[in-house]
């Protein structure tokens, strides 16, 4: 095959044959990643690492992923997109190996870093839509990344309590079954995906990417400031809970790994619905702003309400089993007092817990793609991608201190300490956005 018809041009429609194994390689990048999530924090416990630990592990991969993200896609736009995206699925690959015959603690954090650096690659696959789009299908293309990322959302978790079923709770099993699925993705990369950015479209190519830097020039932008630390707050609130949820969780009601992941299953349903559902219809029906307001409500009356969820196991709970699934690496002594009695076991905290935590992730799911409209709102278009490039790296920012304040106020503090700071940073949201609605609804650019 020829280069020319190796390559692929913009197109006025848009081709699912071109499109397919770009998504398919989202949705198994996504599914990858939340499999192995809801295992972390247990897989770290079984190495008698304390919480505040277990916060740094989380954090690694974050901080790993907003450093190398800029990188990875300034080689895409030297190299092209196929390389890149190569070498980042065997790196994945090779991180899930690590974690599935981790025999220490430090080879978590190797591997975690490692899947951090190469798993970077988002913005490629975002580039290779941009490249075989037009201007005019763009945004529908993008969408559909989206959509790909969503449904890998929601089977990851599914497949990883699975796994862990059959294999009787082995922490090993989720990563294994995450490196045959990456295994899959370095195929389809090798010998299905196409190069969408042709050799002469490289040279003396200068696009920006925007990394950490991008949030000192968005600090000293007055015009998008305020929605950049918004979109900060937002991001910190909701990695503080991910990275804490399920120490939360085993602490309060004695949800061991499989109860996790089917929890994380059930909200990657409510994040497709309401991202691909309910936003943007209740945006066009309500407007940004009112929105935004409805969302830090939940945030707020969900996490806190959270925090004083009682200590009382589920009814299916056994100590005695969770200590064996946690004692899998070894002794792990000091995680006993983690652990809730199974005396007076019964539904109330499960249901409390139940309640009060989806409002806090469904007041999420509103923010960020509000905010970020809100953003593309108050630019030209020329300045769209430059824009939401700022967004991203506010977002990785909080994604990197958000695990790291949670697990030093799970271990230092209290368990449901994390989700008392999320309802009072949600509160002070709040009570900004109400006396600054006119900052939110000031006059558009006008392109």
């Amino acid at each position: 095959m020829s280069q020319a018809t190796s390559q692929t041009a913009p197109q006025d429609n848009l081709s699912l044959r071109q499109l397919i194994p770009a998504l398919f390689i989202v949705f198994i990048d996504t599914m990858g990643l939340t499999i192995v999530i809801p295992i972390m924090p247990f897989y770290a416990l079984a190495f008698n690492a304390p919480p505040a630990v277990v916060g740094l592990l989380l954090m690694s991969y974050a901080l790993a992923q907003v450093i190398f993200a800029p990188i990875l896609g300034n080689l895409s736009d030297r190299f092209g997109r196929k390389p890149v995206l190569a070498l980042a699925q065997v790196g994945t690959f090779i991180s899930l190996l690590l974690l599935g015959f981790a025999w220490a603690l430090p080879a978590l954090f190797l591997a975690r870093i490692l899947d951090g650096i190469t798993g970077a690659n988002m913005s490629t696959v975002q580039s290779a839509i941009t490249d075989m789009t037009s201007a005019k299908l763009r945004a529908k293309g993008l969408g559909l990344v989206g959509a790909a990322f969503g449904v890998g959302f929601i089977v990851g978790p599914l497949i990883s309590g699975l796994a862990l079923r059959l294999a009787g709770n082995n922490y090993s099993a989720p990563a294994f079954v995450a490196a045959g699925f990456a295994f899959l993705s370095i195929v389809l990369t090798t010998f299905v995906f196409r190069e969408t950015l042709p050799a002469d479209k490289r040279k003396g190519r200068t696009t920006q990417r925007v990394g950490v830097l991008g949030v000192l020039e968005g600090i000293r932008s007055a015009q998008l400031r305020p929605f950049y630390v918004l979109v900060f707050a937002t991001q910190f609130i909701f990695a503080m809970f991910t990275s804490t949820f399920a120490l939360f969780t085993l602490n309060r009601i004695g949800f061991n790994s499989t109860n996790n992941a089917i929890f994380f299953g059930i909200f990657g349903i409510c994040l497709v619905l309401m991202q691909g559902v309910f936003v943007g219809r209740w945006v066009q029906r309500y407007g940004e702003y009112r929105v935004l307001i409805a969302s830090f409500m939940l945030t707020t009356f969900g996490f806190g309400l959270a925090s004083f969820t009682p200590q009382q196991a589920v009814p299916w709970y056994s100590e005695t089993a969770m200590l064996a699934e946690l004692s899998q690496e070894g002794s792990v002594s000091e995680q006993a007092a983690l652990l809730p009695s199974e005396e007076g076991s019964g539904l109330t905290a499960f249901l409390f817990v139940l309640f009060s935590l989806l409002p806090g992730p469904l007041g999420f799911t509103l923010q960020l793609p509000t905010l970020n409209t809100l953003i593309t709102k108050h630019v030209s278009t020329d300045t769209v991608g430059k824009a939401l490039g700022m967004s991203s790296a506010f977002a990785g920012i909080g994604n990197v201190l958000g695990p790291l304040l949670g697990g030093w106020l799970f271990d230092r503090i209290a368990p449901g300490a994390p989700f008392t700071v999320n309802a009072s940073l949600s509160l002070i949201v709040l009570g900004v956005l109400l006396v600054s609605r006119s900052v939110v609804e000031r006059p558009v650019v006008q392109t």
